[in-house]
């Protein structure tokens, strides 16, 4: 620990250093502690400012070469956590250095899940199915709002660090149970718009018919007299099933619909 005379604090340079090396997040990585180099490559900016003595800085190394591993679009948020703890060592003799840790520990978890379920699952999928779908129907807005959503991220990325820095090592007990409910409150959201896109973004119908004397019924009016979209639901349904129950892979999943279309298609049983 090292005593200052006067406070030591961090400047809007250094933040700006960690925003731009926490991208490294998924290109320094092992088995053995995950993303850690990532993490301390973020972190050199921070420890060179606030430690004058190359013991101090070496402490600081090796505190961040820890085992770490959160998903990479959470990194800023925890690197700005991680700084103003840095700060405030760097300022106060008594701190705990330990705290630094344990708070990389009880934070990458959670971040992590809400990282997954937001970042990397429920808004992409929602974006891109509706950018997708304005796409298929020929409407070029759909470039500009998955664009839109891109630049958007990369915002929330720049300021993830802002917000770790402020709110600093109050973040554990501010946040607490609320990541759980938080997280579970999104995964349903996103469920629910993507089982709205199916009607619109799945495609499929039936072309058989069925002939009793004079009278001729096509069975696709049938189904939608039961419910519309009824096929393109249990289509999904199935998909799911196979792939969540049964563990088949997405790739074997791709072919074994395409080669039922084609004999669909073939034999009359599906149309477009």
């Amino acid at each position: 620990m090292m005593t200052m005379n006067s406070r030591k604090t961090l400047e809007k340079k250094q933040l700006k250093s960690l925003f731009w090396r926490s991208f490294t997040t998924s290109h320094a990585w092992h088995y053995e502690r995950q993303q850690h180099m990532a993490f301390e490559f973020a972190m050199i900016p921070v420890i060179n400012k606030l430690y004058d003595k190359e013991e101090d800085r070496i402490d600081a190394y090796k505190r961040h070469m820890e085992f770490y591993n959160c998903q990479t679009a959470m990194q800023p948020f925890i690197c700005g956590v991680a700084a103003a703890m840095e700060e405030e060592n760097a300022n106060n003799e008594e701190f705990d250095t330990s705290s630094i840790s344990a708070m990389k520990v009880a934070l990458m978890g959670p971040l992590a899940g809400i990282g997954d379920t937001i970042g990397w699952a429920m808004i992409p999928t929602i974006f891109g199915s509706i950018a997708a779908s304005m796409g298929m129907q020929g409407n070029p807005l759909g470039i500009f709002l998955w664009a839109a959503f891109t630049f958007a991220f990369l915002a929330v990325r720049i300021l993830e660090v802002e917000w770790g820095y402020n709110m600093g090592i109050n973040v554990v007990t501010k946040l607490g149970k609320q990541i759980t409910v938080f997280t579970e409150a999104c995964s349903v959201l996103g469920l629910t718009v993507v089982g709205s896109l199916i009607s619109s973004v799945v495609k499929l119908q039936t072309g058989i018919t069925y002939t009793n004397g004079d009278v001729t019924m096509k069975v696709q009016e049938l189904l939608d007299g039961v419910m519309p979209s009824l096929l393109p639901v249990a289509a999904v349904a199935l998909i799911y099933y196979f792939m969540n129950k049964k563990k088949v892979k997405m790739t074997h999943m791709i072919l074994i619909i395409i080669i039922l279309s084609w004999i669909g298609a073939a034999c009359g049983i599906f149309t477009a």
